[in-house]
C-alpha cells in the first residue's frame, strides 16, 4: 500500500494494491474509488484532503497477529 499527498492540489491518493483499474466510481464529488475487473478496490482518491481526511494528523500503526 502506498499513500501520496499532493500539497499543491490538496489531494490524497491511496493505492491499496497494484492492479489494472477497470472502473472508477465517484463516491461523491470529491472521492473516487478505483476497482479492478473483479470489483476489488485498487485505490482511492480524496480531494480537499486536509479538511476531509485530517492529513496533518496522519499516523500508521501495524498490530501483530
Amino acid at each position: 500500500m502506498t499513500i501520496k499527498y499532493f500539497q499543491d492540489t490538496d489531494t490524497l491518493h491511496i493505492t491499496f494494491r497494484a492492479a489494472d483499474v477497470a472502473e472508477t466510481k465517484d463516491l461523491d464529488e470529491n472521492t473516487q474509488l478505483d476497482l479492478d475487473k473483479e470489483g476489488n478496490i485498487c485505490a482511492m482518491t480524496i480531494e480537499h484532503a486536509r479538511d476531509r481526511a485530517d492529513i496533518p494528523h496522519f499516523s500508521f500503526e501495524q498490530i501483530a497477529a
